[in-house]
């Protein structure tokens, strides 16, 4: 094991393995109870994160005489929907150029639902009253280094001709919006980007679903799916229901349709805050816009301000366990803490000292287009949607609609994207998949320190519109 460097672990003397987000006093509504009996529904929602919540609050919207049942395996918001970094992007494709890799025809199209999908998100938010911070400051896509300026430059073209509207910032430009000596230029956003409390937003949608009249149970982990004429009987170990239709947003969890199992797998991504910057140490970084900002490699960091202005720092590494496997144990990870923090430092040098509070880590659903994907079985009367890699904060509003017109039969414009109709390439078999997502990972680490230039293996994934970009 590498020496470790006594100053960056001076930085870590005071973290503990807590969620930010819950270290006050939270908003969380009370417990649901269990499923007892057997209840029947027209729709059965599996998972009670964001995904499932949405899809529970548009099939109300909608109609609101179709009753509708939520089933979820612990708490409301207890996986990434609750723990995430709180960026709600408009990006429906995990980022701009790997969607138009994947969609280059419909890529125009998927920009403006992703936009309208952004904005209606912040009008349920204020419909519902949804307390969640919600800020609406836009991101900062930095670079730092020579290559990741050239294409940040380039992608600000494309997007600015599909209807986008971002600004290339130079080294200085970008320096006056952050104090940082390791930006050379930037990308800004104004508006395709908000912050927002995680785990307050689970709750209001929860909230929110409970006042037009969805039941939601909850410690009821659904064991089966059985075929019962012209409905779905969803099992739980103490009931059951009944349904004509089911839509799935199990997320990472393994799928209650076998089949998809094969498109998914998980990797733990990990996030830590500071302590609460003083005057006088927010004054040395600027940050007056508080923006969301990541960083442009294909390894990336992301980090933004709470609203206590500490600083949430998170990303780069991506860990996959051979055999997909997700523990509670890998939730901390002491190895990505202090390569997070010596990155840190490399970013904020002038906040040398300041102390780490919370770190936490979990597993998120990644798919080979890093970007969600949808299907259908039981002969159409069950829906999924799966895949986010991360950036599901908003997207996952999109997935929910679209999974309820696979259900509701209907034909429109997010049913009619390709992105919609295909899916992505499978992951192999272990160890063989192991072994493929290892030299994945080694090629993107070693584009990013060889100029952005992808080798023959990552060249081979993009021909086959399965090409990783983190």
């Amino acid at each position: 094991m590498q020496k470790k460097d006594p100053f960056v672990l001076r930085h870590l003397s005071d973290v503990q393995p807590l969620l930010w987000w819950l270290d006050e006093d939270p908003l969380e509504p009370e417990s649901r109870p269990a499923l007892i009996g057997e209840v029947g529904a027209d729709l059965c929602v599996v998972g009670a994160g964001y995904t499932g919540l949405w899809t529970a609050l548009l099939a109300k919207e909608r109609d609101p005489e179709r009753e509708v049942v939520v089933v979820e395996q612990y708490e409301t918001g207890a996986g990434a929907s609750g723990r995430n970094g709180g960026f709600c992007s408009a990006s429906l494709t995990h980022g701009f150029f790997n969607g138009l890799r994947r969609f280059p025809r419909e890529m125009e199209t998927i920009e403006r639902l992703a936009r309208e999908n952004l904005d209606e998100i912040e009008r349920t938010i204020e419909r519902y009253g949804i307390q969640c911070d919600w800020e609406r400051t836009g991101e900062l896509t930095v670079a730092v280094a020579p290559w990741q300026m050239r294409e940040l430059e380039e992608q600000a073209r494309l997007r600015n001709q599909m209807g986008d509207s971002v600004v290339v910032l130079d080294a200085e430009a970008v320096r006056q919006r952050i104090h940082s000596p390791s930006y050379l230029g930037g990308l800004y956003d104004h508006d395709g980007t908000a912050l927002v409390d995680p785990a307050r937003l689970v709750w209001g949608l929860e909230r929110a679903c409970i006042s037009l009249g969805v039941h939601i149970y909850e410690n009821s982990r659904v064991e089966w799916l059985e075929d019962v004429d012209e409905a779905v009987r969803v099992h739980t170990p103490f009931g059951a229901v009944t349904a004509a239709k089911v839509a799935l947003a199990t997320n990472v969890f393994p799928s209650l349709v076998r089949a998809a199992r094969k498109y998914v797998v998980p990797v733990y991504d990990y996030a830590m805050v500071t302590e609460p910057l003083t005057p006088e140490q927010l004054a040395s970084i600027g940050w007056e816009g508080r923006e969301g900002v990541s960083d442009a490699g294909n390894q990336f960091h992301y980090y933004r301000l709470t609203k206590d202005n500490s600083i949430l720092w998170g990303g780069y590494d991506a860990i996959y366990r051979f055999r997909g496997k997700a523990q509670r144990e890998f939730e901390f990870n002491p190895e990505t803490y202090y390569r997070l923090v010596r990155h840190f430092l490399t970013t904020f040098p002038q906040l040398a000292g300041i102390k780490f509070t919370h770190s936490w880590g979990g597993s998120i659903d990644t798919c080979t287009r890093y970007s969600p994907f949808w299907g259908t079985a039981h002969a159409g009367k069950v829906a999924y949607v799966m895949g986010f890699t991360g950036l599901g904060v908003a997207s996952t509003r999109f997935g929910a609609a679209t999974m309820l017109d696979l259900l509701d039969d209907l034909d429109t414009e997010r049913t009619r994207l390709s992105m919609v109709r295909k899916k992505p390439w499978p992951f192999p078999p272990e160890p063989l998949r192991w072994v493929f997502i290892r030299l994945t990972q080694r090629a993107i680490r070693r584009a990013d320190e060889n100029a952005g230039r992808r080798n023959l293996w990552l060249r081979l994934l993009d021909a086959l519109k399965m090409g990783f970009d983190s």
